[in-house]
């Protein structure tokens, strides 16, 4: 049985966001959508900007904390998760998102940092230091405590429990001790020493994601870009009656790819009005530091160490003789709070769109970025249709915030963990404690998700239909 409530205080910051973003958005085609909880099924796939997608398990080394906040001290599990990524391999990852419940079995897919709350953090290098420079990176205990100053020795669960308890500090701004002494120390160490470090290189993405053009051309280029020393190039599923071949600049087939690689669509010049998708794939370890969102309403992960895993990006063609030809593409923007659209427009005439009743206009030849504006936590199902059957669907949930004004926090209700209880935290086994590291799957949650529902109504889908004629650029 899993915890019924998050150990952590559940705020109310979501209920109030949801009514604005339901006012917001009024007057928009709706559809029924459960937003956040569960993942999407197949037919109806999160988008994905490439790299490693895995599901989450559990805690699985950990101790425990307490937070210290106005309403008095709460004590959590803190440690490492365990995910299993598609097509094989095993992250092991830090929650960046302390206020947020976590979803058992919720898909993640890596997200660069400025998809989540870590793009706007400016401590968000420190946090990849103290990945870099602990538990489970630093593997040798001895070594760590030495470096920490802790004479007592760390078990594994003192050094992920001090790890967590770090990396919160600097994520989301909270005042937070580990419980056990020695894993107090190694925090205390560990945030004192951060330094600064780059955001790490995705572990596999293509850019850019789509491209358009005319029959008989070569439409891109596609440039792979990857921490891995090669990749499988994967031809369109139809290509052997398409026609369309993926192929270098000197129009030479390609299979494989490396850092760096550029890739085309070679259409036939008598192909019809169509779509194409080509899939590049590689087996690497995903870079410590890299940022993983989930698809469903849970909490945000940090890659803390990686297995040899496989990791995927897919790249779409879309080409017609006449008219407007788009390619799209989108990616969450935490710094301007919503999803940036990207259309290219490789056609003979403007392709016009419709985003929350406005019209846009892209001259042919031209490319233009609009920024869907979402609320934190408000889920997003965005269909963009154009010409020849052309469809492209983006669907999620803004999750960018991490911490809670005072209005909410004074306004929101205490919910405290249920089972295990706190005096067991760090003894439950595995199946009985799912992270109280900001929350569980637990039925109260995802009831307060569907009163959200009720109140943004239809604000959650946004469909986008390609109109007869630009009115506006």
């Amino acid at each position: 049985m899993f915890a019924a409530f998050s150990a952590l205080s559940v705020h109310g910051r979501g209920v109030a966001a949801r009514v604005a973003a339901a006012t917001l958005v009024s007057g928009l085609v709706a559809a029924s959508v459960m937003a956040g909880a569960g993942p999407a099924s197949a037919d109806e796939a999160a988008w994905s900007q490439g790299g490693a997608t895995a599901t989450i398990g559990g805690l699985k080394t950990y101790g425990a904390a307490v937070v210290h906040a106005g309403s008095g001290d709460q004590e959590i599990s803190a440690g490492l998760f365990e995910m299993s990524v598609d097509g094989g391999g095993m992250l092991q990852t830090y929650c960046v998102d302390i206020h947020n419940p976590t979803q058992r079995d919720a898909r993640y897919h890596e997200t660069p940092w400025s998809g989540t709350s870590l793009g706007a953090n400016k401590d968000a290098g420190r946090i990849r230091w103290i990945l870099q420079n602990s538990y489970p990176q630093v593997n040798d205990l001895a070594v760590l405590a030495g470096k920490a100053g802790v004479r007592g020795g760390l078990t594994e669960q003192d050094a992920a429990a001090g790890t967590q308890v770090a990396v919160w500090r600097y994520s989301d701004g909270v005042d937070v001790d580990a419980v056990d002494p020695q894993a107090e120390q190694l925090a205390d160490y560990l945030e004192k020493n951060a330094r600064s470090v780059a955001e790490p290189q995705a572990s596999l993405t293509l850019d850019p994601p789509a491209v358009s053009g005319l029959p008989g051309e070569r439409l891109g280029p596609v440039t792979v870009h990857t921490n891995s020393g090669s990749a499988t190039v994967t031809p369109p599923a139809d290509a052997a009656t398409s026609g369309v071949r993926i192929v270098d600049k000197d129009g030479v087939a390609v299979t494989s790819a490396t850092d760096g690689s550029q890739v085309f669509f070679e259409v036939p010049e008598d192909a019809a009005a169509g779509q194409a998708e080509l899939t590049v794939q590689a087996s690497t370890t995903v870079p410590v530091g890299r940022a993983f969102a989930a698809e469903s309403r849970s909490q945000t992960q940090i890659l803390a160490g990686s297995s040899e895993s496989t990791v995927s990006a897919t790249a779409t063609a879309t080409w017609a003789r006449t008219g407007a030809i788009p390619a799209l593409s989108a990616a969450e923007n935490c710094d301007k709070g919503g999803v940036d659209i990207t259309a290219a427009n490789e056609g003979t005439e403007p392709f016009t769109f419709d985003l929350l009743g406005i019209e846009y206009s892209v001259p042919a030849g031209e490319s233009k970025t609009v920024t869907v504006p979402l609320q934190e936590d408000q889920a997003y199902d965005f269909t963009i249709e154009g010409p020849g059957g052309f469809e492209k669907r983006f669907t999620g949930v803004l999750d960018c915030k991490t911490q809670v004004s005072e209005a909410d926090e004074a306004g929101s209700a205490t919910q405290t963990l249920s089972e295990p209880s706190p005096a067991t935290v760090g003894t439950a086994s595995d199946d009985t404690n799912l992270a109280a590291t900001g929350g569980s799957t637990a039925t109260p949650l995802i009831a307060g998700v569907a009163i959200g529902l009720v109140l943004i109504g239809g604000a959650a889908l946004v469909v986008v239909r390609k109109k007869q004629q630009p009115t506006r650029d």
